[in-house]
């Protein structure tokens, strides 16, 4: 890792269940992120105002709810009127296939599904973050 990355994790909308976002922020931080988990019931506008006053590298989205593809995008707008169109969103959940596709296509970074490793999570953040900084 070329310096510790800060990242948000982040429960966008109604969705409560959230033990996949909390086993993400711990692997993060084993993996030697600095990441803020900001809990559940969050708006896009909540997560945007968190990474601007957070600086951060990252926004992760977990999101089980079905909710995927209005609330990630109004969460990439959110920040890009804060002038954060350069942090790297990424996201998990339950997602189906071509939703995902859709998702990468309109700029989310990877869409990582139940049962994805976490270490190799970490790692393509890692890698992936490493490569903004060239």
């Amino acid at each position: 890792m070329k310096r510790p990355y800060r990242v948000v994790v982040a429960k966008p909308g109604l969705d409560g269940h959230d033990r996949g976002a909390k086993t993400i922020t711990r692997a993060l931080r084993d993996h030697g992120f600095e990441v803020i988990y900001t809990g559940l019931h969050q708006l896009p506008e909540q997560i945007a105002e968190t990474a601007l006053q957070e600086d951060v590298d990252a926004v992760g989205l977990s999101l089980l709810s079905g909710a995927h593809l209005t609330l990630f995008p109004r969460v990439m707008e959110e920040l890009r009127s804060r002038n954060l169109g350069d942090v790297l969103v990424f996201g998990g959940g339950v997602i189906p296939d071509a939703d995902a596709r859709e998702l990468r296509n309109q700029g989310v970074g990877e869409i990582f599904g139940p049962g994805s490793s976490l270490k190799d999570i970490a790692s393509w953040l890692e890698q992936a973050l490493d490569a903004r900084e060239q």
